[in-house]
């Protein structure tokens, strides 16, 4: 069975960059797609990013695009998510999830494998 852990949340100023990964332990075989999801407080769970198995597909909110950049490394089972240009209003857990197939989708419903989450704290 697959376990996803999440690391590199933190506290960030306004404008700063931080990096998170999400291990994968066991094995997902190719046909994989890895997603990023954030909660912030009294708010609902929202999509972030998404990348299929080889890298080649990626899928990005609006409210990240051009700041986020999600990325894989297959060898080490484990997928990024580059974070630039923080906001305070990114400000949530965020947590990777998992799911067979091919197709990034954006409904957490789709993913059956998630992450305990890491907290993301961007100050103004």
């Amino acid at each position: 069975q697959v376990q996803l852990v999440e690391s590199g949340g933190g506290l960030v100023q306004a404008g700063g960059s931080l990096r998170l990964s999400c291990a994968a332990s066991g094995r997902t075989g190719s046909i994989w797609v890895t997603g990023w999801f954030r909660q912030a407080p009294g708010k609902e769970r929202e999509f972030v990013s998404g990348i299929n198995w080889s890298g080649g597909s990626t899928d990005y909110s609006d409210s990240v695009k051009g700041r986020f950049t999600i990325s894989r490394d297959n060898a080490k089972n484990t997928v990024y998510l580059q974070m630039n240009s923080l906001k305070p209003e990114d400000t949530a857990v965020y947590y990777c999830a998992g799911k067979n197939g091919w197709t990034i989708v954006r409904s957490e419903a789709a993913f059956r494998t998630w992450g305990q989450g890491t907290q993301v704290t961007v100050s103004s």
